[in-house]
């Protein structure tokens, strides 16, 4: 049986990147699961989009935040990100 989706109204804005993926892999399993009704899977589809669309701005946020940290001399130097 599906998850319930939150609800419409909820500030996805306030979300924390790490809460959006969570959410997002929610929205994989359900849809995954094939259980939800069309009209139900669409919605949540369209859920993931935004959530999806939300993450991705905050990674620029963050890309644009740490090119500022690299700012030396007036200049925006960008480096590689080391995972380690």
């Amino acid at each position: 049986m599906p998850k319930a989706s939150p609800p419409a109204s909820e500030d996805l804005s306030t979300l924390s990147f790490e809460k959006i993926l969570d959410r997002l892999s929610e929205v994989v399993e359900q849809l995954e699961s094939g259980e939800a009704p069309l009209e139900q899977s669409l919605s949540i589809f369209e859920q993931g989009v935004t959530l999806s669309r939300l993450g991705g701005r905050l990674l620029d946020d963050a890309e644009r935040r740490i090119e500022v940290l690299l700012n030396h001399k007036g200049e925006v130097t960008t480096a590689p990100f080391d995972k380690e």
